[in-house]
């Protein structure tokens, strides 16, 4: 074990001392991506590392829509597939989408037989949504919007009972442990992992592993106004690029065109299923805006959506939700969901309109993978919305991102299998620990923090430029640095750098980028990205205005 390319580690660590070439399977992340990988795996020995108690840090739990599959009659798999592709901007992998589309009925069988409670019609057939850019319905949905939350129970509840699954909740990992005797980017045999109670003082884990799943979610967090859990901050995205992982299509960030403006933090969702249902976009006026932006009105693909909610609050006559005609008095039991969060919010939606704002929803981008979810690093693999599968293009489809966390998860515990054996996964009873002997400042965090979320939304969000994104370089840059050892603030500007970097280098408009200085797509430009982070070093590195950056960290700290 070569221990000098263990990334960053920070002052106080100690060399574990043993062989890190053994180990549980180590899943990141305790959402749908990583339960259902965790529950495929059996009967191999896998450890689930949870930054909250199970359900409580995960976006899969505020899942309102459900899952796309083609089980409705007349539907197929190929139909599904080409909802798939056309939203996606051009660049979405045909391949992946018909291999996703075809597998998905048996991922939503699967489910049932975890105990999920699809809502169904008086004669058992599944009761089915239509979502945006879907040519019908098929969203398979929970008591109309309670799908995330209905089929996080389950999995929650079939991997506590799971004799193959040890859940390690409070802890984060901060970074990987490669042996560098494998290969040029060496392999990953391990995490590292931090407690995530705050109490002062770093405490470090070293965790071995035969193998590393990263299904940390996605990076929503890293925007002051997301939907997200405050634990999707795209820091796995930051410690695979560190570790010499590809990154794919990182500058395609879904903003969901209505969240509700109620400003709370994380922001309430407003499910496009009430769209769906016949809820109109209005400006304050009464206007019903998007009918002049896009022949689909309100139900076009979520980026012409968001502009559209976006350009109409620039303008000063904010966007709104008007379900009282379409839903009316049926809102409470209809979606019960987002009627609770409007009623917290002080607004009735049965006879009030429901104020929205784009928010950040959902990455496309992340650590590339094939369609086994391996990585470009032996040992180390990628399921759910830290992938970037090349399913989603440069703007996802509605509902597909369950879905792809079920179908991959599945295959990345087959291809797992069929490489680990149980002789090599065996149990580890402990990780190596170390501690650091510096107090970690948690105010300046909270000032870092909140510079770096302020600066994301204001120039890497709906609407960007060239000027935009090379400040916001500068400023991640100069976060970073002053970071110093603080890993979950220097993971989050280096998962923004890489995001703001890829934006960077795209010099066209297309799916969810938007750039207003090339407010077009051009055609030799229509495929996907893939960079390290040499790359993102090397993106804007003449340009980039330090001193601004300098400054504004300056001004934060005074």
């Amino acid at each position: 074990m070569d221990f000098d390319r263990i990334r960053s580690l920070p002052q106080g660590f100690a060399d574990p001392g043993h062989p890190l070439d053994r180990g549980d399977i180590v899943v990141i992340g305790a959402g749908l991506a990583g339960l259902f990988t965790a529950l495929r795996l059996a009967p191999l020995p896998v450890t689930v590392v949870a930054a909250a108690p199970l359900g409580q840090g995960a976006s899969s739990v505020w899942a309102q829509g459900g899952i796309a599959a083609a089980v409705g009659d007349g539907d197929t798999p190929e139909s599904h597939a080409a909802d798939t592709i056309a939203a996606g901007g051009g660049i979405v992998d045909a391949h992946v989408a018909a291999v996703v589309a075809s597998e998905a009925p048996a991922r939503i069988t699967d489910l049932l037989r975890y105990g999920v409670p699809f809502d169904r019609d008086l004669a058992g057939h599944f009761a089915l949504s239509r979502e945006a850019a879907h040519s019908r319905a098929r969203v398979v949905r929970v008591s109309g919007d309670r799908a995330g939350a209905a089929i996080m129970h389950a999995l929650i509840a079939a991997a506590r009972a799971a004799p193959s699954i040890r859940i390690l909740e409070g802890y984060e990992a901060t970074d990987l442990i490669l042996d560098a005797g494998t290969g040029d980017g060496g392999r990953v045999t391990g995490v590292r992992l931090v407690r995530t109670e705050a109490d002062g003082i770093g405490t470090f884990d070293f965790m071995p592993s035969s193998a590393v799943v990263v299904a940390t979610g996605g990076a929503g967090a890293l925007y002051s106004v997301t939907t997200n859990p405050i634990y999707a901050r795209g820091e796995a995205i930051a410690f695979a690029a560190r570790a010499g992982a590809v990154i794919a299509d990182a500058e395609f960030v879904q903003f969901h065109p209505t969240a509700i403006d109620a400003h709370v933090d994380p922001a309430p969702l407003a499910s496009e299923a009430l769209r769906g249902e016949g809820a109109k976009l209005v400006n304050a006026n009464g206007e019903r805006f998007m009918d002049r932006l896009d022949p689909a009105g309100d139900l076009a693909q979520r980026d012409v959506v968001a502009r559209g909610v976006f350009a109409e609050i620039a303008a000063g006559r904010g966007a709104f939700l008007d379900c009282r005609d379409s839903i009316g008095a049926h809102f409470p039991t209809s979606f019960p969901t987002v009627y609770g969060h409007c009623m917290a919010a002080g607004i009735d939606p049965v006879t009030q309109l429901i104020p929205v704002a784009p928010a950040a929803h959902y990455h496309m981008g992340g650590v590339a993978t094939d369609l086994a979810g391996r990585t470009s690093l032996e040992g180390l693999w990628a399921v759910g919305e830290v992938a970037s599968t090349g399913l989603h293009g440069a703007n996802r489809l509605a509902s597909n991102s369950l879905l792809e966390a079920t179908v991959l998860g599945a295959r990345v515990a087959d291809d797992i299998r069929r490489i680990v054996s149980p002789a090599i996964a065996h149990p580890i009873a402990k990780t190596y620990r170390a501690a650091s002997d510096r107090p970690r400042d948690d105010a300046r965090r909270v000032q870092l923090i909140a510079l770096l979320r302020r600066t994301m939304s204001e120039h890497v969000g709906v609407v960007r430029s060239g000027p935009g994104l090379e400040k916001a370089l500068a400023v991640l840059r100069e976060i970073a640095a002053e970071a110093g050892d603080d890993m979950l603030v220097a993971n989050m500007a280096l998962a923004g750098e890489v995001i703001a970097g890829s934006a960077l280098a795209r010099k066209e408009s297309r799916g969810a980028h938007f750039r207003s200085d090339f407010p077009d797509p051009v055609t030799a430009l229509a495929r996907r990205s893939f960079v390290t982070l040499a790359d993102i070093r090397a993106i804007g590195a003449r340009s980039i205005r330090a001193s601004s950056a300098a400054a504004a960290v300056a001004e934060l700290c005074l």
